[in-house]
């Protein structure tokens, strides 16, 4: 078993997470969009990539369990799996990031209340989760827990960041939705 590599990644993930959550604490919001990408505002254009990404993330779960040998007949799709999976992936963390960005830059972070302080946290956590995942997966002989769990906590993360955001934007009466 590799736990030094386990655990050096684990300590990176785990800096990766202080790190965004210190800059998001001390910078001083812009308090303005830098770009909207055709949405009418920051906030519609962050719910509905987040929303985006959080259904490329089903697909990740679905394509995983498949890869894992969880799903009824799966085993002889495997390659098509992987791919699906590699690149659903990476089209979910790019959606984030334009979403990361004005969370960070334009918005910072705040305590106004328990939803935005777990939002924030979730946030943070998530792209050290990110970077710890992606750095198992460069690892050999890391138990076979390690991947399902690294893959499981980005997913929970990027579910408690939806529904901390998008889903409590979508339910605000009165807000434009695109």
């Amino acid at each position: 078993m590799n736990r030094a590599g386990l655990v050096a990644a684990l300590a990176l993930g785990a800096g990766v997470s202080v790190a965004v959550g210190v800059y998001a604490g001390v910078h001083t919001p812009a308090e303005r969009p830098l770009f909207t990408l055709g949405f009418s505002g920051m906030l519609q254009m962050k719910a509905w990539l987040t929303t985006a990404a959080a259904v490329l993330l089903v697909v990740q779960l679905v394509t995983a369990l498949g890869m894992w040998g969880r799903l009824p007949g799966a085993r002889r799709s495997r390659a098509a799996l992987a791919l699906t999976h590699r690149y659903s992936g990476t089209a979910a963390f790019v959606l984030t990031l334009p979403v990361a960005v004005h969370c960070l830059w334009s918005l910072g972070f705040a305590a106004t209340s328990p939803r935005v302080v777990v939002h924030g946290l979730a946030g943070s956590l998530f792209y050290g989760a990110f970077a710890t995942k992606m750095l198992g997966l460069r690892l050999r002989r890391l138990p076979g827990w390690t991947l399902p769990v690294l893959g499981g906590t980005v997913l929970a993360l990027l579910v408690l960041i939806w529904l901390t955001s998008a889903l409590w934007f979508f339910t605000r009466p009165g807000v434009p939705r695109t």
